[in-house]
C-alpha cells in the first residue's frame, strides 16, 4: 500500500451523472486510506444528492457565482485548518473547472491525460492519469487515484440514501406483483431528448403487457411540457410523479422501478448506481462511453448511425466521447427499437 496523503481534495462539480460516478472513487480511496480526510469541491444540487456520503466534507461552489464565487473560495480554503492538500483531483476540464482549481493549494494536482484535456486544462495540473482510449467515464474517474498508487478494483456505490426517503418512495404506489417501468423522459442536454408520442407507445405497450408506468423527472418547463405532452398520447394511464421528489427521494424513486427508459441523463447513472436495469435511448452519445456502467444489454444504441448520417464516418473513426448532438438525431431512435429492448428485459427476467 502506498503511503497516505495528509488530505484529499476531489474538484469535480457537476452533473448529477457525473459526480454519481465519483463515488466508486471515494469508495477505494477511504478502502485505502480509512484516515484520510476526502473534501470535495461540488454544484449546489450535486451536494443535495449526495449530502451524507460518510467521511466526506462537502465544500458548494455555486457555478452562477462567477469569479466573486472563485474569491469567496479561495479565502475559505485558505482559512482551513492543515493549510495546502497534498492533492487534487482536477476531474472536470471545462474552463470554469479550470479556473476554480487555481484557487485549491495543493502539492499534487492531477488531472486528465492530453488526449482528454481541453481549455488550457495542463496548465492547472502537475501530474496525469494514464492515458488509454475507449473507457466508460466511470472507469477514466476511477483512474485519478492511479498517479497516487491505487487501483479502482471495485466499483462501490451506496448512495446515502435516508430512511425517509425510502419510505416515501413506497408510499407512491403499492407493493404487488404488478412490474414497473419508469420513465424519466428528459435530459439537461436538449437534443439527447426523443418524442413525446414515441414514449406514449412504449408506455402503452407496456400497459398491455401488464406493467405498471410511472413518470419522474424534475421541476423545469420542460420536464413538465413533456410529461402533459406523454400523458396526452397515451391510451393507457400513467403514475405522474414528475416534479413531486426531491433529490435525496429521487433515488429511492429509481430504486423501486423493475426497469427505467431514459435518455443519457442522470436518472440514468442514478438508477444504475441503485441496482436498477436501464433502458437507455442513445443516439446523441455514445452507450460505450456514458451509458448505465454496469449492464446496456437494454440500451438502444444508434450512436453509430448517427455518426454516419451527421459525420459522415462510422463511429469508430470519431474521437472517443464525440456528441452527435443533432436536431433530429434522436429520431434515429425508433418505437420498436424501444420495444425490442423492452422486450429484451422481460424475455431475461421472466419467471
Amino acid at each position: 500500500m502506498p503511503p497516505a496523503p495528509a488530505s484529499i481534495c476531489l474538484l469535480r462539480l457537476s452533473a448529477l451523472g457525473d459526480v454519481t460516478h465519483v463515488v466508486p472513487l471515494v469508495r477505494t480511496l477511504q478502502a485505502a486510506w480509512p484516515e484520510t480526510p476526502l473534501s470535495w469541491i461540488i454544484g449546489k444540487a450535486e451536494q443535495r444528492l449526495l449530502e451524507g456520503l460518510p467521511g466526506v466534507e462537502f465544500i458548494e461552489y455555486d457555478k452562477k457565482s462567477g469569479f466573486a464565487g472563485m474569491r469567496a473560495l479561495r479565502r475559505r480554503l485558505n482559512a482551513r485548518a492543515g493549510g495546502k492538500f497534498d492533492v487534487l483531483l482536477q476531474m472536470q476540464v471545462a474552463a470554469r473547472a479550470n479556473l476554480l482549481s487555481a484557487v485549491v493549494p495543493a502539492r499534487t494536482r492531477v488531472g486528465y491525460d492530453r488526449a482528454r484535456s481541453r481549455d488550457g486544462h495542463g496548465l492547472f495540473v502537475n501530474q496525469r492519469i494514464p492515458a488509454r482510449h475507449g473507457m466508460h467515464v466511470l472507469d477514466a474517474i476511477g483512474s485519478f487515484c492511479e498517479p497516487l498508487g491505487l487501483r479502482q478494483e471495485q466499483v462501490r456505490w451506496d448512495l446515502p440514501v435516508p430512511a425517509d426517503a425510502r419510505d416515501w418512495a413506497r408510499a407512491q404506489w403499492e407493493t404487488d406483483d404488478v412490474r414497473t417501468l419508469m420513465i424519466s423522459p428528459c435530459s439537461s442536454h436538449v437534443l439527447r431528448n426523443w418524442h413525446a408520442e414515441r414514449y406514449a407507445a412504449v408506455a402503452d405497450h407496456a400497459i398491455e403487457r401488464g406493467w405498471r408506468v410511472v413518470l419522474c423527472g424534475g421541476r423545469s418547463e420542460l420536464e413538465r411540457q413533456t410529461t402533459d405532452a406523454i400523458v396526452q398520447s397515451m391510451r393507457g394511464s400513467a403514475l405522474d410523479l414528475v416534479g413531486r421528489d426531491t433529490l435525496k427521494q429521487l433515488p429511492a424513486l429509481l430504486e423501486r422501478a423493475d426497469l427505467l427508459m431514459t435518455p443519457d441523463s442522470g436518472p440514468m447513472h442514478i438508477a444504475n448506481a441503485m441496482g436498477t436495469k436501464v433502458l437507455g435511448l442513445h443516439a446523441a452519445s455514445n452507450p460505450a462511453r456514458s451509458g448505465p456502467y454496469s449492464d446496456r444489454r437494454y440500451c438502444v444504441d444508434r450512436y453509430d448511425d448517427a455518426a454516419r448520417r451527421y459525420r459522415g464516418k462510422p463511429a469508430a473513426e470519431l474521437r472517443w466521447g464525440a456528441k452527435i448532438e443533432q436536431p433530429g438525431v434522436m429520431d434515429l431512435v425508433t418505437v420498436d427499437d424501444a420495444i425490442a429492448a423492452f422486450e429484451r428485459f422481460v424475455s431475461d427476467t421472466a419467471g
